[in-house]
C-alpha cells in the first residue's frame, strides 16, 4: 500500500494512533487498501506495544512512528509527519467506509465547519449494542448543551476518537493540537478549543466502532462508566479520571 502523498490524491491524510493493536489491525488495513478515493497518506503512530502492531503497519507499507505512549502524544505526531491539509484521526478498531476521504472532503469543503466526525455504530462481530449508539450519539448534543451552552449556539458539539474525527490541519496546528497531559476526554478537550475556528459536525454517514469495552464491561456498566467520567469532565473535576476509565484490549 502507497502511503506517500500523489499529486492526484485529495489531500486527505489518515493518522491511525495504535497501541497493542495487531488483533484489528489486518482488517483495518484491508479496509484501507479499499478506499476510494485513495488518502494522500497513512501515517501510524504506535504508542509503546507489546505486540506486533508496528510490524504490521510497517509490512503494509504504511509510515510507521514510534512515539512515547498516550493517545493525545501519538496524534499530534502523527499530525506533524503528514502534508496533506485535511487529517482524520482513525482508532484502530474503527471501520471506515469505503468513500471515507470523498466524505471528509465534502464537509470540510464548507469553511464553517472546523471538525468533524462519522455517526458511529458500536459493535461487534455477532451483534450491535444499540443502547450503546444510541447514548454516543445523544451525547454529542446533550453534554455540551448541559455543560457548555453558549459554545452549543455557536456550534460546539462533542465527538469522541470512535467518531473519526477530521479537520483541517491548519486548524489543529492553530488551536495546539491535543493536550498531552490528558489521559481520557482529549477529544472534548479538543472540541471546546476547535469550534473556536468553526462548527463542529456529525456528518450522516457510519463507521463501525469495536464493542469490546461493551463486552468487557457489560452494557450498563459501560453507559454508566460513559455518563460519569463525562459529567466529571464537565464539571471540572479531572483529577485522576483516568482511574475510572481502565484501558481494555
Amino acid at each position: 500500500m502507497s502511503a506517500s502523498p500523489r499529486t492526484d490524491d485529495p489531500g486527505v491524510a489518515i493518522v491511525i494512533p495504535v497501541f497493542d493493536e495487531a488483533v484489528v489491525l489486518p482488517r483495518l488495513i484491508r479496509l484501507l487498501q479499499a478506499l476510494d478515493p485513495a488518502p494522500a497518506e497513512i501515517v501510524v503512530v504506535d504508542g509503546g506495544s507489546a505486540d506486533s502492531s508496528a510490524a504490521l503497519a510497517r509490512a503494509a507499507g504504511l509510515r510507521t512512528f514510534e512515539h512515547a505512549r498516550g493517545r493525545p502524544a501519538g496524534i499530534n505526531r502523527g499530525v506533524r509527519e503528514c502534508s496533506s491539509p485535511m487529517v482524520m484521526v482513525l482508532h484502530a478498531d474503527t471501520l471506515p467506509p469505503d468513500d471515507a476521504v470523498a466524505v471528509v472532503r465534502a464537509t470540510l469543503a464548507d469553511r464553517s465547519v472546523s471538525l468533524a466526525g462519522f455517526t458511529p455504530i458500536i459493535g461487534g462481530a455477532e451483534t450491535v449494542r444499540w443502547g450503546t449508539t444510541f447514548h454516543n450519539w445523544i451525547k454529542t448534543w446533550y453534554v455540551p448543551l448541559v455543560f457548555r451552552p453558549p459554545l452549543f449556539l455557536k456550534g460546539g458539539r462533542l465527538l469522541f476518537g470512535d467518531h473519526a474525527m477530521f479537520f483541517r490541519r491548519d486548524d489543529f496546528l492553530a488551536v495546539g493540537g491535543c493536550d498531552e497531559t490528558l489521559t481520557v476526554m482529549e477529544d472534548a478537550d479538543l472540541c471546546l478549543r476547535m469550534v473556536r475556528r468553526g462548527r463542529i459536525r456529525l456528518v450522516n454517514r457510519l463507521v463501525v466502532t469495536s464493542d469490546r469495552r461493551v463486552a468487557a464491561w457489560g452494557g450498563l456498566k459501560a453507559n454508566w462508566i460513559y455518563l460519569y467520567v463525562g459529567v466529571r469532565w464537565g464539571l471540572g473535576r479531572r483529577k485522576r479520571i483516568e482511574r475510572h476509565y481502565p484501558d481494555v484490549r
